[in-house]
Formats: C-alpha cells, sequence, structure tokens
C-alpha cells in the first residue's frame, strides 16, 4: 500500500505540465511546435533559453516536492530511499502520460534530474558524487556529438547505475531485497526512457537526427 501511494502522490506532482504551462505563457501549445513533445529540449528549440530553463526547473521541483511529501507521509520508515523511488516513478508516470493531455508529455529526463538530487543525500558528503558525475554523462556526450538525445540516455543509464553502486555500498540504509526492488524499478524507468527516445534512436542510425544548435530538419 505504501508503494501505491507514493507512486499516486508522484503521478499527481507529475501532472504538472511545465513544459505546456510556458508555452501557453507564450500563447504556444508546445505540443504542435518542433517535436511535439511536452518537455525541456522541445521548450527550449521552439521558445528559447528561459523558456527552457523554467520548464528544466520545474520538472525537477515537481520531482523534489514528491519525494518532499513522501518524507513527511513516512518519515522515519526504514525503507524510505525505495519510497522515494517509488515517487520518482509515479512523477515520470504523471510528466510522461498526462491523463488530462491526452497522455501525451514529456520523456522524463528533467524528472531523471530531481531523481538524481534526492538520491544525493542518503550518505553525505560522499553521495554527492551522483550529481557532478550524471551532469558530466550528459554534457560530454551532448558537447561532442551534440546530440541532446545522446546525452540524456547516458546519464540516465549512468543515474541507473550509480544507484545500484550505492546500494550495493550500504549508503541506501535497506536491506538486500529492498536494494534490488529499488534497482528494478530504477530498470524500468531506464528501460522506458530508452523506449520514449525510440525516435530519436531511429534518426540517430539514419544520420537524421536534430544536432543541438542547428536547425531542425524536416
Amino acid at each position: 500500500m505504501e508503494r501505491l501511494i507514493c507512486l499516486a502522490v508522484g503521478y499527481v506532482c507529475g501532472l504538472f505540465q511545465t513544459g505546456y504551462l510556458v508555452g501557453r505563457m507564450s500563447h504556444v501549445d508546445i505540443r504542435k511546435k518542433g517535436s511535439g513533445n511536452a518537455g525541456t529540449t522541445n521548450a527550449l528549440r521552439v521558445l528559447g533559453w528561459k523558456a527552457g530553463l523554467l520548464t528544466f526547473a520545474g520538472d525537477v521541483v515537481k520531482c523534489v516536492a514528491a519525494f518532499l511529501i513522501v518524507c513527511l507521509l513516512y518519515r522515519g520508515t526504514d525503507c524510505l530511499p525505495l519510497l522515494a523511488v517509488y515517487a520518482g516513478a509515479g512523477v515520470t508516470l504523471g510528466h510522461n502520460f498526462p491523463f488530462y493531455m491526452n497522455f501525451k508529455g514529456g520523456k522524463g529526463i528533467a524528472v531523471m534530474a530531481g531523481l538524481v538530487v534526492v538520491n544525493s543525500f542518503w550518505n553525505v558528503p560522499y553521495s554527492l558524487f551522483m550529481i557532478p558525475v550524471t551532469l558530466a554523462f550528459f554534457l560530454v556526450p551532448v558537447i561532442v556529438t551534440r546530440y541532446i538525445s545522446v546525452g540524456s540516455l547516458c546519464a540516465y543509464t549512468a543515474f541507473f547505475v550509480e544507484m545500484v553502486l550505492i546500494g550495493q555500498t550500504g549508503w541506501l540504509d535497506m536491506s538486500e531485497s529492498r536494494c534490488y526492488e529499488c534497482y528494478i524499478v530504477l530498470f524500468l524507468l531506464t528501460a522506458m526512457a530508452w523506449y520514449r527516445h525510440r525516435a530519436n534512436i531511429g534518426r540517430l542510425l539514419a544520420g537524421t537526427e536534430n544536432k543541438f544548435g542547428s536547425k531542425k530538419k524536416e
């Protein structure tokens, strides 16, 4: 029951579609422009840097908000990191599949950034390495290839590996079975991120993926 409640809390927080709302502030339906995605990358390309950063910040904050609510509901529990991951999964589902927008949302990368932030404090200062490492796994591929999709997938995969590492070192302070449950949920989130980028992967293989800073290919 705790897991379902955390998923529900996360889903409700994830329904706050920052990209769509930022677009509406500029009288633009972000779902009908660019890639049609309601996430940070499309907001950046269609509406510019300010809108992109605002969308990113909003998507990170809603993940942090879900985490704080779960902390208030279940403070003192011995499996808070696991419940936090379930909340993050709920936020991702709400972000990617908002029911009131015909289940057409984003791809969950900015939400993952929020997950990185909230999971970087289980064993301070050692676990803080997750933030710069995940950021590096995003920025280096983007700088080298100029493909945001490549950086996004590399960062998400790196985050999954990092969580397994901190779990196996005991930093999550949970039983082995709960750690493995945590890994499974994170693996499913990572797999969903790759699935949500299947069109990007197809364009990468075909050499037609849009590079950051270039005009969108028709």
